[in-house]
């Protein structure tokens, strides 16, 4: 009778004890959709452009790593040689929530006037809630 006492006791405190010690797990995908990234852009150049009066049009943009866009914004044309100095540089802040902790691409794009299209991608990579962006136009 005592060894079915103590053996009950002793089942009942490894029950109690292994429910206790389980990980609780969390949700990946949840926990990163409920925190937003930010993402800071900076456009500035340290080259003297002063001769420069092609027009430049800059498109700033986040994108998943399959290229999906998940957000774009295009700046006012401006001339080249109006691009801001370091002194100056444009700084742009964007919250993006995304549905997971995947990389991001994030950059510039840019098109000048007559002579085409070109880019400079960054990445954002998973999990990271703050990335900033710095092109140093040249």
């Amino acid at each position: 009778m005592k060894f079915l006492f103590n053996f009950s006791i002793f089942s009942f405190s490894v029950m109690l004890i292994g429910s206790s010690c389980k990980k609780q797990t969390i949700d990946q995908k949840y926990n990163c959709s409920a925190v937003p990234r930010k993402i800071q852009f900076s456009l500035y150049t340290e080259k003297d452009f002063s001769g420069n009066n092609e027009n430049i049009v800059f498109t700033l943009s986040i994108r998943t790593s399959t290229s999906r866009v998940l957000w774009d914004s295009v700046l006012a044309p401006m001339k080249v040689k109006d691009i801001p100095g370091v002194a100056n540089k444009l700084v742009i802040e964007k919250l993006v929530t995304v549905d997971d902790c995947s990389l991001l691409k994030v950059g510039f794009i840019y098109a000048i006037e007559n002579v085409g299209i070109s880019w400079f991608w960054d990445k954002s990579n998973a999990g990271e809630i703050f990335k900033k962006v710095e092109f140093n136009f040249q």
